[in-house]
C-alpha cells in the first residue's frame, strides 16, 4: 500500500456523498444533545466506539476479502434502524460509483452487480481498498475516522460551530480511532476462520432511533 493511496480514500473531497450525511448529528443537534464543542466531542466518542467501531471492522473484514454477501448480510443484522440501512446502501452506491472510477477492478464490478441498489457502505469502503492495494487497518482507519469526520464536519453548517473547535475534537479522538481501527481489524483477521458473527456489534440504540424520527422530517439539511 501507499499512504498517498490511503490519502485518496480517506479524503472527505472524495465524491463517495457522504457530505450529504450528518452521521445523526442533525437529529442531535435539534434535540440539544449537541450544543457545543464538548457536547461534540461526547457524541462523537460514543458513536466512534459503536456505530464505528461496526463499520470499520465490516471494512477490515471486506480488505481482507471475506465473502462480501456474508458481510452485507451482516451489516443488515447490525443496522436495526430502516432508515439507516436505507442510507447505508445509498452511500455505498455512491462509493461504488467513484470506486470504480478511481479503481477499476472485476472485483468490484461484480460486487455492483451482486447488490445494484447498494451494499452497505463499510463492505464497499472495504472492497475499494483493498483493489487500491490497501489493507484491513488501513480500511478499518477509514471508517473509523469517517464516523466522527462527519459529525464534526456537520456541525459547522448545523450550529455554526468554530471549524477550528470541530477539528480540535477531532484530533483529541486520534488515539481512540487507532485503537478502535486496531481492535476492528484484529476483529476481522478472526472472522476469516470463524465467520462474521465474529465481528463486533455494540449498541447505539439512541442513534437509530434518532435516525427513524430524523427520516420523517419534512425538512432536513442531510438525509441522514
Amino acid at each position: 500500500m501507499t499512504l498517498a493511496t490511503l490519502l485518496v480514500l480517506a479524503d472527505g473531497r472524495f465524491p463517495a456523498g457522504g457530505h450529504a450525511h450528518s452521521g445523526g448529528a442533525e437529529a442531535a443537534c435539534k434535540a440539544g444533545r449537541i450544543h457545543d464543542a464538548a457536547s461534540l466531542a461526547d457524541f462523537c466518542r460514543g458513536r466512534l466506539h459503536t456505530a464505528g467501531l461496526t463499520a470499520a471492522a465490516l471494512a477490515a473484514a471486506a480488505a481482507l476479502g471475506i465473502d462480501p454477501a456474508e458481510l452485507d448480510a451482516a451489516a443488515d443484522a447490525r443496522t436495526p434502524s430502516p432508515a439507516l440501512r436505507a442510507a447505508a446502501r445509498r452511500l455505498g452506491r455512491q462509493l461504488m460509483r467513484a470506486a470504480r472510477a478511481t479503481w477499476p477492478d472485476p472485483a468490484l464490478d461484480a460486487l455492483a452487480a451482486a447488490f445494484p441498489r447498494g451494499a452497505h457502505q463499510p463492505v464497499v469502503l472495504g472492497a475499494a481498498a483493498r483493489v487500491a492495494g490497501l489493507g484491513a487497518l488501513d480500511a478499518a482507519h477509514v471508517a473509523a475516522y469517517e464516523s466522527v469526520s462527519g459529525p464534526a464536519t456537520a456541525t459547522v453548517r448545523l450550529l455554526g460551530l468554530d471549524p477550528f473547535e470541530a477539528t480540535g475534537v477531532l484530533a483529541r479522538l486520534a488515539p481512540e480511532l487507532d485503537a478502535v481501527a486496531a481492535r476492528a481489524a484484529e476483529a476481522a483477521l478472526l472472522a476469516r476462520t470463524e465467520g462474521p458473527d465474529a465481528l463486533p456489534a455494540p449498541s447505539s440504540p439512541l442513534l437509530e432511533i434518532a435516525a427513524q424520527v430524523h427520516a420523517d422530517w419534512p425538512v432536513r439539511l442531510f438525509a441522514s
